[in-house]
């Protein structure tokens, strides 16, 4: 924590008055210069916007085992390696979705307000004339008293959810978030993409659908044309990723404004009635069909693990962790012009942050009591993959 502090400089908050000469000097081996030296190699043209299964992630794993050697640490990975293989299976998928709702026949455009994809092992993945179900935000969470399915059965049936938490606003004041329902303006897990489909899987539903809003969701429709447009990696699965909901997809808000109008609702007010508990799912009195070809491949990841071991023989075993995802985008080789996705600020900040932390502490003249271990984790722009591994294995 000392060390933490130290290193916040004038901008940020003092120093504790406990802090020995020895850990500000280490502290300040935290530099402008040292992180951005990192973000640049790292987001480099070189590096090919760093995706897991390809020369940009090599680059990358090589870079990140340099570091961690240079400042005197030891392999992190209980095998004695420097790395966690991280078993990966990529998807590129062709899709495309029709509804039919209203008496309209609705079918987005692929990539510029519809990406889905099918994570299944099968070439072929078809949903044909799935009843058409919104479930508000799609969330269950006992520990606040919510539920958007209430006692109806979605399974076979394609759901449409809003992205992030439920906008529950605070009882005295609309402007606001309430903070005790799902924390306010900070995200819970509940929020995730990732959740959302895991939720779709479990209850059997045979496609879900996100509506994506820039504001909600942190990023804008090109983040998830970007993504989902190209090649998407799961962690292999033993019964190819059956246990999965077949088709995980995206519409954008036009798209959404479009298809609730089709079915004689108004977006923002469905939008406005899932923001209470009582709200239960509405079907759209129509179908949706989708149609996805698969192109798949394995590919073997890595997670970077580094280790200063501590000073303490009765705590050393205890660890605290920093970690940093080191993956991107990639490349997408359809573009014209500049083809990559550098990633700067997504996630190679990030990564320069863990490894110019990593200097701090080797720096110390005695480490910590607890060992401290340096994690850069793969594939979490495919779901959190790398950090999913890593906690199971």
């Amino acid at each position: 924590v000392a060390l933490g502090l130290a290193a916040c400089g004038a901008g940020g908050p003092q120093a504790s008055p406990t802090t020995t000469p020895e850990v500000r000097a280490a502290a300040e081996r935290i530099t402008d210069a040292g992180l951005l030296a990192h973000i640049e190699t790292l987001s480099s043209d070189e590096f090919e916007g760093r995706a897991p299964g390809t020369r940009g992630e090599e680059l990358t794993v090589a870079y990140l085992i340099e570091q961690f050697q240079s400042l005197g640490l030891e392999p992190g990975n209980p095998d004695g390696t420097w790395v966690q293989d991280v078993p990966l299976v990529g998807y590129t998928t062709r899709s495309q979705v029709t509804f039919r709702v209203g008496g309209r026949t609705l079918s987005p455009s692929f990539p510029t307000d519809y990406v889905g994809v099918s994570r299944h092992a099968r070439q072929r993945v078809d949903v044909t004339d799935s009843e058409i179900v919104f479930v508000g935000y799609g969330v269950k969470a006992p520990e606040y008293g919510w539920d958007d399915y209430k006692d109806v059965d979605v399974r076979g049936k394609t759901i449409v959810m809003l992205i992030n938490d439920p906008a529950v606003p605070h009882p005295e004041d609309p402007s606001r978030l309430d903070p005790d329902m799902f924390k306010g303006e900070a995200m819970t897990y509940y929020g995730r993409w990732t959740y959302k489909y895991e939720i779709a899987s479990e209850l059997g539903a045979a496609a879900a659908v996100i509506v994506h809003e820039t504001g909600p969701a942190g990023y804008g429709w090109e983040v998830v044309s970007g993504s989902w447009g190209g090649e998407n990696f799961d962690i292999v699965s033993p019964d190819g990723d059956g246990n999965r909901v077949a088709i995980e997809s995206w519409i954008s808000l036009d798209a959404a404004r479009e298809l609730f109008a089709a079915a004689g609702l108004d977006f923002d007010e469905m939008k406005a009635a899932a923001t209470r508990p009582d709200f239960r799912p509405v079907s759209l009195g129509g179908t949706a069909t989708f149609r996805a070809e698969n192109t798949r491949r394995e590919t073997m990841s890595k997670n970077v693990v580094a280790r200063l071991p501590g000073s303490d023989p009765a705590l050393r075993d205890e660890h605290i962790v920093y970690t940093a995802h080191w993956d991107h985008l990639g490349k997408d080789t359809s573009l014209s012009g500049d083809q990559i996705y550098n990633g700067a600020v997504d996630n190679a900040t990030g990564t320069a942050g863990i490894i110019e932390v990593a200097r701090a502490f080797a720096a110390l003249p005695e480490a910590p009591p607890r060992s401290i271990l340096f994690l850069a984790v793969t594939a979490e722009e495919q779901g959190l993959l790398g950090a999913k591994y890593y906690a199971e294995n």
